[in-house]
């Protein structure tokens, strides 16, 4: 265990090192002056290169990332150009909404997709199975904009169920949490589908039927926990997701997430949350996965730490 978790740090700190320099680069190449949006658009060239020298934006590429990087290593984000503040502080204020819009959207992926998917697997080929199907193919391709704007007309200006946007208690996280839920769910309910088939068609999964185990007993006992492993890696994945952001739903309910703040940042070019919210959202991810990998072999026993 202490091998597969040192190689996985390594390779997590390379990730973020690989993430930090692309999205570093990305973000050096864009056209956008951040000197002059902070000095804005009746300064003097003179005042914007004055700017510029403050910030170290006049100085080589290789020479900024540097001293970001020297900066990361004492878990230094940096100072927003446009709001003087530290990036750590501004992102560690975002957390919290973002922690609950995670769970609360992983809780209905979860709720939804799996029981659809344990029903469509049970029932293949039947009706069920086709609405199902349907259904999560709808719910997970249809955009995230016209699925929240339709809830929010629905549930919140039609039926006056939830509040329209902003953020409070669990009338307030209800909405957005259930946009990212019902995409999620899709995915979900085909997972679990496809795997409960592969595993009902398996020779011990027979052998429960033939000693005369009841169906339910063989679907909760045996069949459901070689199942789930996949779930468990997706679960890490949207984790990973969600920490960072989900600029379209927190955008139209108002959520003040990390979406939000990064959404914020890239309208003035305000490179260092940009890349501070990149690294904390790459940093989840590899947790995350890390987390996953972890948790597998207490679930299946035949997984093995690699």
């Amino acid at each position: 265990m202490l091998g597969f978790l040192g190689s996985r740090f390594l390779q997590s700190v390379l990730v973020l090192l690989v993430a930090s320099f692309i999205t570093f680069t990305l973000v050096f190449l864009l056209p956008a002056d951040p000197a002059r949006m902070v000095a804005g658009p009746s300064a003097s060239v003179t005042t914007v290169q004055s700017i510029r020298h403050e910030m170290g934006l006049d100085r080589p590429f290789l020479s900024q990332y540097g001293q970001y990087l020297g900066r990361l290593l004492h878990l230094d984000l940096g100072r927003s150009y446009k709001q003087g503040s530290p990036v750590s502080a501004l992102v560690a204020s975002r957390v919290w909404p973002t922690v609950q819009l995670m769970l609360g959207a992983i809780a209905l992926e979860l709720l939804i997709g799996l029981p659809l998917g344990i029903w469509a697997a049970m029932r293949r080929g039947g009706w069920p199975d086709t609405v199902v199907m349907g259904l999560a193919f709808l719910g997970a391709s249809a955009p995230q904009f016209w699925l929240a704007l339709s809830l929010v007309y629905l549930l919140a200006y039609r039926f006056a169920l939830f509040p329209l946007g902003g953020y409070g208690g669990l009338s307030h996280l209800f909405l957005p949490a259930l946009t990212l839920g019902i995409g999620g769910a899709g995915w979900y309910a085909r997972m679990m589908r496809s795997q409960l088939l592969e595993v009902l068609n398996q020779d011990y999964i027979r052998t429960a039927r033939a000693k005369g185990q009841a169906p339910r007993v063989v679907l909760l006992r045996h069949a459901l926990r070689n199942a789930v492993l996949p779930i468990v890696t997706m679960i890490g994945l949207d984790i990973g997701t969600f920490m960072g952001g989900v600029v379209v739903v927190e955008s139209v309910f108002g959520w003040p997430g990390l979406g939000r703040l990064v959404w914020d940042a890239i309208r003035v070019v305000d490179i260092p949350i940009i890349v501070g919210v990149v690294i904390f959202s790459a940093t989840f991810i590899t947790l995350a996965n890390l987390l996953a990998d972890f948790v597998q072999p207490f679930i299946d026993p035949r997984v093995r730490y690699r």
